[in-house]
């Protein structure tokens, strides 16, 4: 079995395929960016409407009012609040366990599908690249089955055969760019909403720990 024939063959098939790929990926990675931005927007400002009005609540020892706030909000801050709420009756230790474990899911929410995102900027390159690979293969083995014609007719064939593949490389590079440029400001969003969530969450903890600890 000759792998080399193999895989020419293979190759000779061409990139076009590739830049379907490409174009597919490119479409999906619109859609992330997208769907991103809508859930962001949703949620920006959310946990800082409340935070106020919440903490005064449990300042005041009043649960109810403090649960009744955060019930339904998109904001991560107040969905971990929530959950701590559920949990205070039973002690320092199920609030703590409740705002570990609902930080750590908020955490998977904000960063969904934005793996896919960092992937693509990463290896879309490559995939490109791949295309113009395969592009370049295809050309020379044209060039090997004509041979060099007199008058120079055959370079101009073979050159635009490598320009054509060139354009696997070009087009890898621009998914590429816009998928890495949104999933490193998507992940600065997702550090920023944590943070305010954290803080709002240790916050409300601190006031339900010490009205556990007064009663």
């Amino acid at each position: 079995m000759d792998l080399t024939a193999k895989f020419l063959q293979f190759a000779l098939v061409g990139a076009e395929w590739v830049l379907w790929l490409l174009v597919v990926l490119s479409v999906i990675s619109v859609y992330v960016m997208l769907e991103r931005f809508l859930f962001f927007r949703q949620i920006v400002g959310a946990d800082t409407a409340l935070r106020k009005n919440v903490l005064l609540a449990l300042a005041d020892h009043d649960t109810a009012k403090a649960k009744k706030l955060v019930t339904g909000s998109p904001g991560s801050g107040a969905r971990i609040v929530a959950e701590m709420l559920e949990n205070h009756g039973r002690g320092p230790a199920a609030i703590e366990a409740a705002l570990n474990g609902t930080r750590s899911e908020e955490k998977l929410r904000l960063e969904r599908n934005l793996a896919f995102l960092g992937t693509l900027g990463a290896n879309a390159p490559f995939i490109g690249l791949f295309g113009t690979v395969l592009g370049i293969i295809s050309a020379f083995k044209h060039l090997a089955d004509t041979g060099l014609k007199a008058g120079g007719e055959t370079a101009p064939q073979v050159m635009a055969g490598i320009s054509e593949a060139l354009v696997a490389t070009a087009v890898g590079l621009l998914v590429a760019i816009p998928a890495v440029v949104a999933y490193n400001l998507f992940q600065r969003r997702v550090k920023r909403t944590m943070g305010e969530a954290e803080s709002f969450a240790q916050n409300a903890m601190g006031l339900m720990v010490s009205k556990k600890a007064e009663g």
